[in-house]
């Protein structure tokens, strides 16, 4: 159980101590990533940005979904979970997802350039990994451009996602594998919803911070 997404940052970035002055570069899935890519770009002198990354959502259950996609297109369809979902719904969710990925780029990453991968050590982090969706279409984005190293960190995941996520990435970092996994927000006391404010909020504090070193 984590007090909120600063401790499990904080617990998280002793877990990988390993990887500090390994040309480190945190990319935070946001919202809900970036308190914690924070915590553990801090900790280890890491540079830190975001990869934005959506769920594909079911129309009737925008809490569950059948897949996910990252900003460069990147995506994972589970299929077998659209035997009801016809062609047409499925490219109207994708370009929704696609026009909400344009907008984050544009107001969280003020539309600057996704960050240079090659030869580096990238940790993608998130708050929690409950299908693995999301996380997949990332770690799709991140192999594109050869990275010399792609760490999976967070500070809670299904046991059978990370599992199965540990197949297609250097290193996995689970901090948490509860064993009746139903949310992410069930290991965290003080849990919210991350409005956009505060990603851009953190992005500057991590920049002022680094402008002073």
């Amino acid at each position: 159980m984590f007090e909120d997404r600063k401790d499990a940052g904080k617990k998280l970035a002793r877990a990988l101590e390993k990887y500090r002055e390994k040309s480190v570069l945190v990319l935070a899935i946001p919202n809900g990533g970036i308190q914690v890519g924070y915590e553990v770009s801090m900790q280890l002198e890491a540079d830190l940005s975001i990869l934005i990354a959506k769920k594909l959502p079911f129309p009737d259950n925008p809490e569950a979904g059948f897949g996910a996609i990252a900003e460069d297109g990147s995506a994972v369809i589970l299929k077998e979970f659209t035997h009801y979902l016809s062609e047409v719904i499925i490219k109207e969710i994708l370009q929704e997802q696609k026009e909400e990925i344009a907008r984050r780029i544009k107001v969280l990453r003020r539309n600057d350039p996704f960050p240079e991968l090659m030869g580096r050590t990238v940790i993608l982090i998130d708050d929690g990994i409950a299908m693995g969706s999301t996380m997949h279409a990332a770690i799709k984005l991140c192999k594109k451009q050869k990275p010399s190293w792609i760490v999976v960190a967070t500070p809670v995941a299904a046991r059978e996602v990370r599992r199965r996520l540990s197949w297609i990435v250097d290193d996995i970092v689970v901090l948490e594998e509860p064993y009746n996994f139903r949310a992410v927000a069930q290991v965290y006391i003080n849990w919210y919803d991350v409005p956009d404010w505060e990603v851009v909020e953190i992005l500057d504090a991590w920049k002022k911070q680094r402008e002073k070193e």
